[in-house]
């Protein structure tokens, strides 16, 4: 659906503005591109904070709390 959406507005931006458009369809895969580190970073977060929040919340599991 984000894929149809994007579509059609892209498209309505090719029928108003289509200088425009052309220079979105050449610079987003390199805005992708550079996305690339951060989403690196961001999935290495998130598994240091799951690692952390194991880490806490252990001894109320080794005493058998079931968390849900």
């Amino acid at each position: 659906m984000k894929t149809l959406i994007a579509f059609l507005l892209w498209s309505l931006l090719l029928v108003f503005c289509w200088p425009l458009a052309l220079l979105v369809l050449l610079v987003w895969p390199l805005l992708w591109l550079l996305s690339i580190p951060f989403r690196i970073v961001g999935s290495i977060m998130e598994a240091l904070l799951a690692l952390v929040s194991a880490l806490l919340f252990l001894p109320a599991r080794l005493l058998g709390h079931s968390g849900k």
